[in-house]
């Protein structure tokens, strides 16, 4: 008995993610990305590197995805990555079912810097602004990346879970 306790126990397999059919496409493309567990509702996500998101866009962009539906920023808490979020989606012919997929960029907290897709998708304009000014995301190329929501000489991003509000906020007249 005394043996049988001293066994090694294996490690636990890591699960594999399955790769769905824009992920399976990018890599037949050579385009480096990870598979990352699907939504709830089965939407596939990918892991995406920064230096590597304008090509990927680009790619996707070209395989059908002409629609951004959703660009925004989350806070995995302080200390940790900032992520820069893609919903895109396939709009044609198939308008009850369109294909979608969600892009994740992880960044540094300290220095979140990706490139902006505002060239590939017009509609990331303003949503690249408010990642920006909600998280402090640098969305480098964009042609006019300033607070959209706070006032300009607001200190801090106010979506980051770390951030200390302040006791007050002078309010400027407005007249």
């Amino acid at each position: 008995m005394a043996d049988e306790e001293l066994k090694p126990v294996p490690a636990a397999a890591e699960a594999i993610v399955p790769s769905g059919p824009t992920s399976q496409w990018l890599t037949e493309n050579g385009f480096a990305h990870e598979s990352l567990a699907a939504d709830k509702n089965g939407v596939e996500i990918i892991k995406v590197e920064p230096d590597f998101l304008l090509p990927i866009a680009t790619a996707l962009y070209a395989y059908g995805f002409n629609y951004l539906q959703f660009q925004g920023g989350i806070d995995l808490g302080p200390g940790q990555d900032l992520v820069s979020v893609y919903h895109l989606v396939k709009v044609g012919d198939n308008a009850d079912r369109p294909e979608e997929v969600r892009v994740k960029v992880f960044l540094p907290r300290e220095n979140p810097t990706v490139p902006s897709v505002y060239w590939i998708w017009k509609t990331a304009d303003w949503q690249e602004r408010e990642s920006y000014d909600m998280f402090g995301i640098i969305y480098e190329g964009h042609p006019n990346l300033k607070r959209i929501l706070m006032p300009e000489d607001w200190v801090g991003w106010p979506l980051r879970k770390d951030y200390i509000s302040p006791d007050f906020y002078e309010l400027q007249d407005a007249y």
